[in-house]
């Protein structure tokens, strides 16, 4: 048994004398053998390299498929465009771009933020890309001998939360009395009717007590139309008449009539009778 212990001690003599840490030298940083030997960056020591390819999804425009410029996330569903791409978009829809939603039933323009963070992102991520930009807004201006505008970035102000509450309201109030929400959908027009402009804004909001007549009038003035031609409204399967108020013809026809929150009149472009004769 006595003869046990020693060799089991020897044997472990031996271990620490071919090198075997200890726990005092493992404590210490090492051992004498790793004197003279440069130590390797561990993994979390390394600098990872991402491709930029790779970020393109999350700083790409999906309008204009460009770098982002002028971030501009829509508040209901946090989806982001080139602040002019949006701006554009909505003129003809008041549906997001990219999934699709309501942004807002009249007044889309309403539901749109800058999102400067993230502009402020792509600028470091795309070398020169802030660069270009303000040569080539710097050209526009210079071009057309026009003031270049200053920048207008909102300040932060500390202490004074009502203040910085109203940078963040609409700009435009829209009077209680305007209660009826249009969308104008053109329809065709009939050969012979003339030369017209397109109709850049479909999306309306006007009073309940206007009439179809003072449609007409507006999609005149509008597309500048040729006296000549006639203008037909239509909601649903009903031929609408001049003295028709829009709150008349929201309860006469109902749900029919309205397409989220819209109430959708139809107009098509046809020859008048008095042109005939």
């Amino acid at each position: 048994m006595e003869l046990l212990g020693n060799s089991v001690q020897s044997e472990r003599e031996t271990m620490e004398v071919a090198g075997t840490p200890s726990l005092i030298s493992v404590l210490q940083g090492g051992n004498e053998e790793d004197e003279g030997i440069e130590e390797q960056p561990g993994d979390w020591e390394k600098e990872e390299m991402i491709n930029l390819k790779d970020l393109n999804p999350y700083i790409l425009c999906s309008i204009c498929k460009g770098y982002l410029i002028d971030a501009t996330t829509i508040t209901e569903c946090l989806h982001t465009f080139c602040k002019s791409c949006i701006v554009k978009h909505f003129y003809y829809t008041n549906r997001c771009p990219k999934c699709n939603i309501v942004v807002h039933q009249t007044q889309p323009l309403y539901n749109i933020r800058l999102d400067r963070q993230l502009q402020d992102i792509v600028f470091k991520l795309v070398v020169g890309l802030e660069e270009r930009e303000k040569n080539q807004m710097f050209q526009f201006y210079k071009e057309r001998a026009l003031e270049v505008p200053k920048p207008t970035f909102p300040q932060p102000i500390l202490g004074a939360r009502t203040k910085r509450r109203k940078l963040l309201e609409p700009v435009i109030h829209i009077p209680p009395e305007l209660d009826v929400s249009l969308l104008l959908e053109f329809m065709g027009a009939e050969e012979g009717t003339g030369s017209f402009k397109p109709l850049e804004k479909k999306f309306v909001r006007v009073s309940g007590k206007a009439t179809i007549g003072h449609v007409e009038k507006f999609l005149r003035r509008k597309m500048e139309l040729n006296p000549t031609c006639q203008v037909d409204i239509i909601c649903g399967d009903h031929l609408l008449e001049h003295f028709q108020t829009l709150r008349e013809i929201l309860t006469a026809i109902g749900e029919k009539a309205v397409q989220d929150g819209l109430l959708v009149l139809h107009f098509v472009l046809v020859l008048s009778p008095l042109s005939l004769t």
